[in-house]
């Protein structure tokens, strides 16, 4: 079998399953395991797989675009999962909003009657909500990661873990039963770490694309999200984050 029909098949097993493991694909494919470690190789470094321990995991699409793309990906999807997130915020007096473009969509549907402090790390939100009648907003300092229009680092750390939110909304590059909370950044999982551990609740933002997906950077477990906000429709794609107790909300 040549290369470029071993890696079609792969791939093939990968959007089937979600992973593949090198042990099985050997097997399958009649070839050695070091075959099978070169072909993994290949396809990671094409950024269409995730290598792993023992085989490979589906990467998160677009986690490579700027903030400006990401913007016009998946509006629609994202305004629902805004709406869905809004109505968990009655009576919440102290929210850290996470960057990214699902939670600025958050942030420009929160209503005027809602009277609450905003805690974020990234600009355009902190601009969004200057016009928000009630709500009153503290921008976390920090060097600013230009392309996603976050701030990150040590500052941003420190303030983080100076707060007590009731909530955070965690925009997601990649969410893996397994995996866990990944991203594509190593200041980026510190700072989205930090987050989980100051706030009461944590809710996730994921439009369906990104579940099931994995990033080079671990943030945390699945289990340390209270709810997952998403509009995938697949029940047995969502029923691991059920089973890891998290309280999924589909928009």
């Amino acid at each position: 079998m040549l290369a470029a029909e071993r890696r079609r098949r792969i791939l093939e097993h990968l959007r089937r399953d979600g992973k593949v493991v090198a042990a099985e694909l050997s097997e399958a494919l009649a070839v050695s395991p070091d075959t099978i470690r070169r072909d993994l190789q290949e396809l990671a470094d094409a950024n269409l797989l995730h290598r792993v321990h023992g085989g490979g995991l589906s990467p998160s699409p677009g986690v490579v675009d700027a903030y400006p793309v990401r913007l016009r990906q998946e509006p629609a999807a994202k305004a629902a999962i805004a709406r869905a997130v809004v109505r968990l915020l009655q009576n919440t007096r102290v929210i850290l909003l996470d960057g990214g473009t699902t939670t600025l969509q958050v942030a420009e549907q929160l209503p005027p009657e809602l009277a609450a402090t905003v805690i974020t790390n990234c600009p355009p939100i902190a601009v969004a909500l200057a016009g928000h009648p009630r709500v009153e907003v503290t921008l976390i300092g920090g060097r600013l990661d230009k392309h996603g229009l976050v701030t990150v680092g040590a500052a941003t750390v420190d303030a983080l873990r100076a707060i007590r939110p009731e909530i955070c909304i965690l925009g997601v590059c990649s969410l893996h039963p397994g995996a866990g909370i990944t991203v594509v950044g190593a200041e980026e999982a510190y700072v989205k770490r930090a987050m989980i551990e100051t706030a009461a609740e944590v809710v996730a933002v994921a439009v369906a694309d990104k579940l099931g997906t994995v990033s080079p950077y671990v943030v945390a477990p699945v289990g340390e999200l209270t709810h997952l906000v998403t509009d995938a429709t697949d029940e047995a794609a969502l029923e691991p984050y059920r089973a890891a107790g998290i309280t999924v909300v589909r928009a």
